[in-house]
């Protein structure tokens, strides 16, 4: 009937009892006429135990010998595997990475796929075998024959990869979970499943933390079109279908390197209302977009920056035909937080921004975005950052050439603006990462190419940023204009970041840089939200009824992620995910 790939994690093989399962699934899946290609992780915890006794040996293992000790994981789950279903008496290979001749970089722990030839996996299914294959694992050419590891989530990403090159007619990623939640089961008890989601859902929320698909696997199916469902390993339920493209490409060559990004977008009716001061305390900032959803205006970009003392600055944007209601609106709240209050007008405004699944975990995207802006001498007024797109706000008399400058320098077209998703719920799920920490530049010049800069260092030092905010409040320093720029990062990279921006703050003559571990980030993620008012209202609304204070915003069309404290993060994922009705049977 088909070409089914199948992908079985490691706690779906971590016992004979549970290979001989999932061999008695596979041969299901056979009977009804599929060919059938099996890509499995290794035992259990076996990775962590190989890292563990690596680690015992030589605290600092070369890259190229945990490759080589890690790989042997998959190794011993493909052979159990195929064994077992030689024992129902269903023919079967087990074939390495190597035996495959699945190509990647050449970068030890990290490698991304570049190419993966099918005819051998061709042959043995014409002879009626199932094939099943190690995920993880490549090798850095033919000629080399250097063996390379994809990091963590490699052996989803090795499935959709193998299902891509093959033009499968599906891939169903088993689990122990029984599909997508709408948010971490062991914060949030009732957590249901998405029958379906999309690939932009999909991206944020698995880049947020989701661990039941990769954000690399979740590119791959996007951009060739690969049909993606996650099932659990122990029950016959449906899953989760992965809503991807109705149109198919095989990939030959590059195929996670081929589209880091896939256009550029402009909208030049923005216009942005700044406030300076704000009272620092829970709930102000959920009245405040109340009060404007209330009034029907819908709010794109909102970033609140962190500042010193008892109070914050909000910059947000709305449509410039908006703008006169919602100057009535925001001038309500003026009044009523009184002294120092400020509230600062632009009407002229353009957002720019680049987009692509591509993006996702490569570090200095972003700053080939700024850098691009900063050489033809355009400044940026405000950023804001998703997984998938990046997001400039510049003065309108600019937003011709950034748009030309953007399209040249990532070689992609310009595309329209996303539409409205119509009656979808605005939002589909919530996630937690408590894992990050926050760096904060101060008096950085407000100039162009300032922004490059400390993203091109951090790049070069292969430190991937997620949120990036830059203050709306200007600070003169000697007579020159300077903003702070705040970003978070992985707690794991905050030493190698801080070595990397040591010349760049010196050649940018910043004041000072500051860290703090004691953060997490609450997301919701939906592609329902888009031009919907009053989502982010209701968002803040449930965190500040919680008496959740709120240190930083970010918001893209289809993401807002709130900054608190980490002791408060469990507690603003259960709020925020009741605040949606996210615990209902959703359809």
């Amino acid at each position: 009937m088909g070409l089914i790939v199948q992908k079985y994690g490691g706690t779906s093989v971590a016992t004979v009892e549970r290979i001989q399962a999932v061999a008695q699934r596979i041969v299901q899946t056979v009977a009804q006429g599929h060919q059938v290609v099996v890509v499995v992780s290794a035992m259990g915890h076996t990775t962590d135990e190989l890292i563990a006794l690596a680690k015992a040996v030589n605290p600092q293992p070369s890259p190229r010998e945990m490759d080589m000790l890690l790989s042997t994981g998959e190794q011993v789950s493909i052979a159990l595997v195929a064994m077992a279903l030689e024992a129902l008496g269903q023919p079967a290979i087990s074939l390495t990475g190597t035996q495959v001749g699945i190509i990647t970089e050449a970068d030890h722990g990290r490698a991304r796929i570049l190419h993966i030839p099918t005819d051998r996996i061709r042959q043995e299914l014409e002879q009626g075998k199932v094939v099943v294959i190690a995920g993880f694992q490549g090798i850095s050419s033919s000629r080399t024959l250097e063996i390379t590891t994809l990091g963590r989530g490699g052996s989803d990403t090795s499935a959709v990869a193998i299902a891509a090159a093959l033009g499968a007619d599906g891939c169903e990623i088993y689990t122990d979970v029984p599909g997508i939640l709408t948010t971490d089961p062991r914060i949030v008890p009732d957590a249901q499943v998405l029958p379906q989601v999309t690939c932009e859902e999909m991206l944020e929320l698995a880049s947020l933390g989701a661990k039941v698909l990769h954000p690399r696997a979740v590119e791959i199916a996007r951009n060739f079109g690969v049909p993606v469902v996650v099932r659990s390993s122990w029950t016959d339920e449906p899953g989760t279908r992965l809503i991807t493209p109705t149109w198919r490409t095989i990939p030959h060559r590059d195929l996670e390197v081929a589209r880091l990004v896939d256009g550029v977008e402009l909208d030049d009716q923005q216009a942005k209302v700044a406030l300076c001061n704000v009272p620092d305390r829970p709930g102000v900032a959920a009245q405040l977009f109340g009060a404007l959803a209330d009034a029907g205006i819908n709010v794109d970009l909102i970033i609140q920056s962190i500042q010193a003392g008892a109070t914050n600055d909000i910059a947000f944007t709305v449509q410039r035909s908006d703008l006169a209601q919602t100057e009535q609106v925001v001038r309500q709240f003026v009044g009523q937080w009184g002294d120092p209050v400020t509230c600062h007008v632009s009407a002229a405004m353009a957002k720019v921004s680049i987009v692509g699944a591509g993006m996702v975990g490569r570090p200095g995207v972003a700053a080939t975005m700024f850098s691009a802006l900063g050489e033809a001498g355009i400044n940026i007024d405000l950023i804001s950052t998703s997984e998938i797109k990046v997001s400039c706000l510049v003065d309108l008399a600019n937003a011709t050439q950034a748009v030309r400058v953007l399209s040249s320098s990532f070689k992609v077209p310009v595309l329209p603006p996303p539409e409205a998703a119509g009656e979808m719920t605005p939002v589909r799920g919530a996630a937690l990462d408590d894992q990050q920490a926050r760096l904060v530049i101060r008096h950085v010049p407000d100039r162009p190419g300032s922004a490059a800069c400390i993203f091109l260092a951090l790049a070069q030092a292969r430190v991937s940023v997620d949120m990036i905010i830059q203050s709306e409040r200007v600070t003169w320093i000697d007579g020159r204009p300077t903003k702070d720029i705040a970003f978070t990062i992985h707690q794991d990279d905050v030493e190698r970041a801080q070595a990397a921006l040591v010349p760049a703050l010196a050649k940018l003559n910043c004041e000072y840089l500051a860290v703090d571990a004691d953060i997490a980030k609450v997301s919701v993620v939906g592609s329902g939200m888009v031009r919907k008012p009053g989502v982010a209202a209701r968002m803040f609304a449930s965190l500040g009824q919680a008496g959740i204070n709120i240190q930083m915003i970010a918001t893209s069309e289809i993401k807002i992620s709130c900054l608190v404290s980490r002791s408060e993060g469990k507690k603003a994922l259960q709020v925020v995910h009741q605040g949606f009705a996210l615990d209902q049977a959703t359809g």
